[in-house]
């Protein structure tokens, strides 16, 4: 059945950097089956520009849904000539953090705070909620990684999550509902470990360990320094089609086009979330979230003719396990500096030792990812990734 609703955002057409159509009143319109289109009130083209672009640009998409039929006259762009692009704002007022995301998007930084939220069913067990997703066919595998924070967290109340271990056993799918079973290791007054086993109907797909602190007092600190790149602001945003989440990549290094320049197996990125509801173990959990998305991405870098834009088609890749240790208290809705770092390539694996540092400086978390990236024998994928990004 189709469906109609507001869009959130100020919403944007346009052929090349001509603006065709700018407007707040857009909508969005779903039918099974198909992508998401955004239909602009007519009231908002630019008739001039509409006019300058040629005819290319003036195909439309249509005829326009009964949905839209009573709210007034609606016209939407044909994807392929047009650029039609949200305007995601600064969540601090801040225009230099004023972004655009392409639409049709994944879905806002709340759908992924709902999905990492996972709820509670009583003797150790959690549930994570469904999302169709039509743009990839596997869960991430640090999807699951941070929801088994969250999961951590609500089991115990109190502490804090400071080492977390999951390997990804098998593909699970987006569509159907994550059970994430816990089981109590040890508990003491400091520390508690659990055991943590991802399940999908009659499916395990992930397993791991995780342990949580009481906390205490300083005997001594120290840490290692952030590396010395510029800030969020100087680094070009790249759009991973979340609304509400910014995401700053360093030199504008990260690419998934096998033809990029190469250059040396690191990448670093600044990502921050909109709005983050004031809950310690959430904030954890997306931290966590993010650790799968640029490690493979930080190995294939030096190496011509290789880029993500393979993954899945030609070469087989996906994250095998992640190990995660939290130093402080994270706060997501501020700046945070992911650093990649790939030490290792070959055998049809990689390895990224990898740290997280606020825009202070301050080490937040460290991380090591292990990967694989194999050709497929074939030249025919056969969907057995574990993770995607």
């Amino acid at each position: 059945m189709t469906a109609a609703r507001p869009c959130p955002f100020t919403a944007r057409a346009r052929a090349g950097d001509v603006v065709l159509a700018e407007s707040g009143g857009a909508v969005v319109v779903e039918e099974p089956g198909a992508p998401p289109t955004l239909y602009f009130p007519v009231a908002d083209l630019r008739p001039a520009a509409l006019d300058a672009a040629g005819d290319g640009a003036l195909r439309r998409v249509g005829p326009v849904p009964p949905a839209l039929s009573s709210l007034g006259a609606f016209s939407a762009f044909d994807p392929a000539e047009v650029t039609v692009e949200l305007l995601d704002p600064s969540p601090d007022g801040d225009p230099r953090g004023d972004t655009t995301k392409r639409f049709p998007v994944w879905g806002d930084a709340r759908d992924l705070f709902d999905i990492l939220d996972v709820r509670a069913e009583g003797s150790g067990r959690y549930r994570g909620v469904t999302r169709a997703d039509r743009r990839r066919s596997v869960v991430e595998g640090s999807q699951m990684l941070g929801q088994a924070v969250v999961a951590a967290g609500r089991q115990s109340p109190g502490r804090r999550c400071v080492s977390a271990h999951m390997a990804f056993l098998r593909a699970a799918d987006p569509a159907e509902g994550l059970v994430f079973d816990l089981e109590e290791l040890s508990a003491g007054r400091s520390f508690v470990a659990l055991a943590c086993r991802v399940g999908q109907g009659a499916a395990r797909c992930a397993a791991g360990q995780l342990l949580l602190d009481a906390g205490a007092p300083d005997v001594l600190r120290h840490e290692v320094e952030a590396p010395a790149v510029p800030g969020p602001y100087e680094c070009p945003p790249y759009d991973m089609s979340v609304t509400g989440r910014d995401i700053r990549v360093v030199g504008g290094a990260y690419t998934d086009a096998a033809d990029a320049p190469v250059g040396p197996p690191e990448l670093d990125a600044w990502v921050r979330f909109r709005e983050v509801p004031d809950d310690r173990c959430l904030h954890a959990g997306l931290l966590a979230q993010f650790t799968g998305h640029m490690a493979i991405a930080a190995a294939l870098r030096p190496h011509a003719g290789l880029g993500q834009d393979q993954a899945h088609r030609t070469l087989s890749t996906a994250i095998n396990a992640i190990t995660i240790a939290f130093h402080r208290e994270v706060r997501a809705d501020r700046w945070l500096l992911y650093h990649h770092v790939s030490t290792f390539a070959g055998d049809g694996m990689t390895h990224a030792e990898c740290r997280v540092h606020d825009e202070d400086g301050a080490l937040v978390a460290s991380f090591g990812v292990d990967a694989m990236v194999r050709a497929f024998p074939s030249g025919t994928p056969a969907m057995d990734e574990r993770s995607t990004l």
